[in-house]
C-alpha cells in the first residue's frame, strides 16, 4: 500500500494527474486558479507547435491532423478541436489517465490497453499493465511498446513530447470532461474510436438512465450547500466548469463556489465563512486525499454550521475525482450525503448493461 499524497503537495486528483514536488506552487497556482490561464500555460505552446507541423506535414501521415477530415467515418476530434484519422481501430493504446483506462475497460476494450499510469489502480486488471508514468509520461518507455494510439489529458501535452509522438508518426487524442454528460460521450467516442461502439452505447444508455432515476429522486429538494476541500493548505475546491460541480448539483445540493470563476479555485476562509455550508466534504484515498489531521483542524471553525452538526464527511476520491464510469458512484454517494431519508434501492442495479 503506497501512502497517501498529502495535501501539502497541492494535488490535482480528478483521475487525470497528481501534482507531486516537481511542479511549483505557481505552477499549480496558475494552473488551475483561472481557465484562461490553463489554456495559456498548458495548451498555447502545443498549439502554436501544432501549427508549425501542419506546415511540414505531408498529406496522408495518419498522425491525427486535418488533412484526412474528409473521410468522416474514421475521423474523430478530441476536446482541443485536433482532428485523428484512424484506418482502422487500433490494437495497442496506452492511457495517461485512470479515468480513461476505466472508460477503456468499461466498454470492452481492456485487452487492447498496453500501457498505462502508476495511478491506474482500477480495475484490478489495470494493475497488470505495463507503467509508463507517474504525472509525466517516460517517453522512452511509451515508445517502446508501440503504441498505435494515445490518450491523455491536457496536463501532458508539452511541447517536446508532442514533437516526438509526432515524428514517430502515433497518434495522440486529448480528452477533458466537463460535465457527467461528457464523460458519458467519451464513453462513447471512444467506442466508436476503438471498435466497441455497440458496448459503449450500451454502457451510457444504463449510466444515464441511473442518471435520470437519481436526479430525480432529489430535484424537487431543498439544497443543502456543500464545500469540496480538494486541498487544504492552500484550501483549493471545485467551481462551474468542473465535472465535480455538476455532480454536486445533479446530487441535489449546492456548491459553496458555485460562483467562482474558475473550475478549481482558491477560497479564502472569510469566503468560506460567509458561504457557512452545510456539508464539508473530503476525499481519501490511496494516492490522493486529505489526511486524517488535516480534516480534524476544520473543526477550529465552530461557526460553520457543518462543524455545530457534525457533517465533516468523506469520500473515496476514486469514485468522485475520476471523470469516468465510477462517477455514478461518486453521484450516489453525495445523495446519501446530503439527502440521507432519500431510498435509493430501486436505483441499485440500473448502471449495469
Amino acid at each position: 500500500m503506497k501512502n497517501r499524497v498529502q495535501s501539502s503537495r497541492l494535488i490535482k486528483p480528478w483521475g487525470f494527474f497528481i501534482l507531486g514536488k516537481c511542479v511549483s506552487f505557481w505552477t499549480y497556482l496558475y494552473g488551475i486558479g483561472s481557465g484562461w490561464l490553463l489554456c495559456a500555460f498548458l495548451f498555447a505552446p502545443a498549439l502554436a507547435f501544432e501549427e508549425d507541423l501542419v506546415k511540414r506535414r505531408q498529406q496522408g501521415i495518419l498522425t491525427g491532423m486535418p488533412f484526412m477530415a474528409n473521410i468522416a467515418p474514421r475521423t474523430f476530434v478530441d476536446d482541443l478541436a485536433r482532428k485523428l484519422y484512424l484506418a482502422k481501430p487500433p490494437q495497442r493504446i496506452v492511457s495517461l489517465a485512470p479515468s480513461i483506462t476505466e472508460i477503456l475497460f468499461a466498454i470492452g476494450a481492456g485487452e487492447e490497453i498496453v500501457g498505462v499510469t502508476d495511478f491506474c489502480n482500477y480495475p484490478p486488471a489495470a494493475l497488470t499493465k505495463p507503467k509508463v508514468a507517474y504525472s509525466q509520461p517516460n517517453l522512452e518507455a511509451l515508445v517502446a511498446l508501440e503504441p498505435q494510439l494515445v490518450l491523455a489529458p491536457p496536463l501532458f501535452l508539452r511541447a517536446d513530447l508532442l514533437a516526438k509522438l509526432e515524428q514517430l508518426k502515433i497518434p495522440t487524442f486529448v480528452l477533458e470532461s466537463k460535465t457527467v454528460e461528457g464523460i458519458f460521450g467519451h464513453m462513447q467516442l471512444l467506442g466508436r474510436m476503438v471498435g466497441r461502439a455497440r458496448e459503449a452505447n450500451a454502457s451510457t444508455t444504463a449510466l444515464r438512465k441511473q442518471v435520470a432515476n437519481l436526479t430525480k429522486q432529489v430535484e424537487a429538494r431543498p439544497r443543502p450547500t456543500l464545500l469540496y476541500v480538494l486541498n487544504s493548505e492552500p484550501l483549493i475546491t471545485v467551481g462551474p466548469g468542473s465535472f465535480i460541480h455538476h455532480v454536486i448539483e445533479l446530487a441535489g445540493g449546492r456548491n459553496a463556489a458555485e460562483r467562482a470563476s474558475a473550475p478549481y479555485p482558491r477560497l479564502t476562509m472569510e469566503e468560506v465563512l460567509t458561504q457557512n455550508p452545510d456539508i464539508l466534504l473530503f476525499p481519501v484515498g490511496e494516492y490522493e486525499g486529505i489526511p486524517q489531521a488535516e480534516q480534524d483542524r476544520w473543526k477550529r471553525w465552530d461557526s460553520l454550521r457543518a462543524v455545530q452538526e457534525g457533517k465533516l464527511f468523506q469520500v473515496q476520491s476514486d469514485l468522485l475525482n475520476r471523470p469516468g464510469p465510477r462517477v455514478i458512484e461518486g453521484l450516489r454517494h453525495l445523495i446519501t450525503l446530503l439527502h440521507p431519508d432519500v431510498s435509493l434501492d430501486e436505483t441499485l442495479d440500473e448502471s449495469k448493461p
